[in-house]
């Protein structure tokens, strides 16, 4: 007899997920522990151990999960808006006071272990081919070369959110998002971002 969907199993993953956000925006990846998460989803600390092993487990199965999950895409019938709307998604999203110390807390572990790195890498390109729908319409409505590389010019409209983030710790302001997503367009309409 296989796994149940939506079993106890699921349940034991879910809270230990629940557990595991809500400690990473109250206290950042460097105050992400085991027996922490444990305690709040309720689940036996060898439980959590077994199944996910360390800290780095942990946020590795939060980011699996969340890489199912789909994401709001626009569609204003412009490229240029479609872009403006995904890097200001994504700069809001840093800026939410819930979600924003948990996304950071995503690249901290990432810049610090190889297991979160791998789970971001794999987030990050389920994310740009979810947001990739986008380009793919515009170039069927004639607004980009056939031959652009529809993942990239996502990348190249979010990349400067991220720099400024973590990189040079700067704000990131609803214009500096839209310059983000206006150069991306730039360069797919100048053919820089080609297949």
């Amino acid at each position: 007899m296989g796994k149940r969907p939506g079993g106890r199993s699921a349940r034991v993953r879910d809270a230990v997920r629940q557990a595991t956000l809500t400690e990473l925006a109250e206290h950042g990846y460097s105050g992400l522990t085991v027996e922490n998460v444990a305690i709040r989803s309720g689940v036996h600390k060898t439980t959590v151990y077994r199944r996910w092993g360390s800290a780095e487990g942990l946020i590795a199965d939060a980011l699996e999960l969340a890489r199912e999950e789909p994401w709001p895409l626009p569609d204003t019938g412009s490229l240029r808006e479609d872009l403006r709307e995904i890097a200001g998604l994504v700069r809001s999203g840093f800026a939410d006071p819930v979600a924003g110390p948990i996304s950071a807390a995503f690249v901290s572990a990432a810049v610090q272990s190889t297991g979160p790195a791998q789970a971001l890498h794999d987030f990050f390109a389920a994310r740009h081919e979810q947001a990739a729908e986008v380009v793919r319409r515009a170039v069927a409505r004639g607004e980009l070369p056939a031959d652009t590389d529809v993942a990239d010019v996502i990348r190249t409209a979010v990349a400067p959110i991220y720099y400024r983030l973590f990189i040079t710790h700067e704000p990131v302001t609803e214009r500096d998002a839209e310059r983000a997503a206006d150069a991306a367009l730039a360069a797919a309409r100048a053919g820089v971002l080609h297949s």
